[in-house]
């Protein structure tokens, strides 16, 4: 029987979500509120309502090649770091190339997600939709699929910030945020050190009389730009450092890791060094804030203690006069106030999701959340993953353990999670990117082989060991095998150099030296025992099946 998929949402997670369940043949359906696909990256000049928003100068902070889907590469002469609008023109590309726009309703917004009365049989759910004219429509569905993201829900905590009913300036959220028009010759305070509040800073800078960026914990600061001008994902995002993680002390890898980020700056002297270590938090990728601070055009102050009309004072009782403008940088909450209460599991700060996409106490397994996951790389490939995994269990080809083992299996992740990582209500949930995507993978069944590639194909076994960790690699085997994924996987450093051909440069080709061929190859003989040994650590059939398998090739 085919089945009838709901996808809230036409963002990045919505569209890899249709295309997986194409491939299955079932039949999805999307509902976008918007008058467009795209979800954050659709931008708008005012914010709208219960939408993720963006600013207009806003530019991915990770490269093409690590945030673009497995089977669609980003045009070659597209930027390594995108635009809003390049990014928009690539999602319409890929909808455009998989037939996926005939399948979406536009300015349809999802009231309500309820189990049908003989759920218990059939696991059907009711989708309540109302059109731009308010006009209401009840849809039956076989299965479910949210995607509608977690920066949607501004977090505004004013009652932290005593005094802020008697400041005689603008104040705002981030998400409301489009340009710094408004900060004209101002003094502008920004609160908060993350993503947003470090480019809102910045780009606040150039035009305002003074900015001034409060912070409660500090943040450690990481360039985007790289050794010897990579992308800093495609240089250190490897599976080769994950297997280094995997390996070494994390006392000593935070040890590392925070002198090569102090020596490009050092951060107590520019007044940010946080609390936490390095690899606790997702770090602030901002190329510009510090020698923004460095030129005094960007001020760090600690968090604010008090406002008094026009003044603010902060915690370390500095005192500012005549400030003008407030950003509140402070992040989001996540809500789903379209499903019943009773279909999430709660656990700790955070939703319990098995493996962050099923809930876990539902008798039927179809209800799926797709992209509500955070980690150290882009969205759109582990969305892409939980897609793929969502549409093979609703169409019966995967199976979920039983409760009480998915129920075990969230518990220990939350602990996990709050062991190894800086958690809150507003940030509940970071997990290793490499980890998780092998994870799902192995429930797919696309997970590729390094051992086996080892002996089969050395080529590829060294840029899957030694290169970025892109999405490519999850098409070279398995169901949905992609014939064009090993090519794509030779030929991605091709695609970072092209957008830079922009004049002829005589001197020696871009390559790989001997010293560095020399380096590597001792590298690889130095940690091939190490791996073993942690393959045959987590599988200890692994490695004597794959000898066996090879024996008679070798005889």
């Amino acid at each position: 029987m085919v089945k009838r998929v709901a996808i809230i949402g036409a963002g990045p997670s919505g569209l890899t979500s249709m295309k997986a369940c194409l491939e299955e043949g079932m039949v999805p359906t999307c509902f976008e509120s918007s008058d467009d696909m795209g979800g954050l990256w659709k931008f708008k000049e005012v914010s709208e309502p219960n939408r993720a928003s963006i600013y207009r100068s806003l530019t991915i902070n990770i490269s093409k090649e690590m945030m673009c889907y497995s089977d669609f590469p980003i045009p070659a002469d597209y930027p390594n770091y995108m635009h809003h609008s390049k990014i928009l023109k690539y999602f319409r590309m890929y909808a455009e190339h998989f037939k996926l726009l005939e399948y979406i309703r536009y300015q349809t917004l999802v009231k309500s997600v309820k189990q049908r009365p003989d759920y218990s049989r059939s696991g059907q759910w009711e989708v309540l939709t109302q059109s731009k004219d308010g006009q209401e429509e009840r849809h039956v569905f076989d299965a479910v699929i949210c995607c509608s993201g977690h920066y949607t829900y501004p977090h505004l905590p004013l009652k932290e910030f005593p005094g802020i009913e008697t400041f005689e300036g603008k104040y705002f959220h981030s998400w409301d945020y489009k340009g710094p028009e408004d900060m004209q010759g101002k003094r502008v305070v920004v609160v908060g050190i993350g993503n947003s509040g470090g480019d809102i800073a910045v780009e606040g800078s150039r035009v305002a009389e003074q900015v001034y960026l409060s912070t409660r914990r500090g943040a450690w600061i990481v360039r985007q730009v790289s050794d010897n001008g990579l992308p800093l994902d495609m240089k250190y995002n490897t599976r080769f450092v994950h297997i280094l993680f995997q390996l070494m002390p994390v006392s000593f890898l935070n040890w590392f890791g925070e002198g090569k980020v102090n020596a490009m700056y050092d951060h107590t002297m520019y007044a940010i060094k946080p609390n936490h270590r390095l690899f606790s938090q997702i770090p602030v990728f901002n190329d510009e804030l510090p020698l923004k601070i460095l030129s005094g055009s960007v001020v760090i102050k600690s968090n604010i203690k008090e406002i008094r009309g026009s003044t603010v004072e902060f915690e370390d009782d500095s005192v500012l006069e005549k400030v003008d403008v407030i950003v509140f940088a402070t992040g989001y909450n996540y809500d789903f106030p379209f499903l019943p209460q009773n279909a999430m599991y709660k656990t700790g700060h955070r939703v319990g999701l098995y493996k962050h996409v099923f809930p876990p106490t539902l008798e039927h397994s179809t209800l799926a959340v797709v992209g509500f996951i955070h980690a150290l790389g882009a969205i759109m490939p582990q969305a892409e993953m939980q897609a793929r995994w969502v549409a093979s269990v609703f169409k019966g080809t995967k199976k979920l353990p039983p409760t009480q083992t998915m129920i075990k299996s969230v518990e220990k992740d939350t602990k996990v999670i709050q062991k190894n990582f800086i958690v809150s209500k507003r940030t509940p949930l970071q997990v290793d990117f490499v980890d998780y995507m092998d994870d799902l993978a192995g429930e797919i069944g696309i997970r590729p082989s390094l051992l086996w590639l080892f002996f089969t194909d050395y080529a590829l076994f060294k840029r899957l060991l030694w290169g970025p960790m892109t999405a490519y690699q999850y098409r070279v085997t398995g169901k949905g095998k992609w014939d064009g994924a090993r090519k794509a996987i030779f030929t991605q450093f091709d695609r970072m150099y092209e957008p830079l051909k922009t004049r002829k440069v005589d001197g020696q080709d871009q390559g790989t030296s001997l010293a560095g061929l020399l380096f590597k190859l001792s590298l690889t003989a130095m940690v091939g025992g190490a791996a073993a040994y942690y393959v045959h650590a987590r599988n200890p059939n692994t490695i004597p099946n794959l000898i066996a398998r090879l024996r008679p090739q070798m005889a």
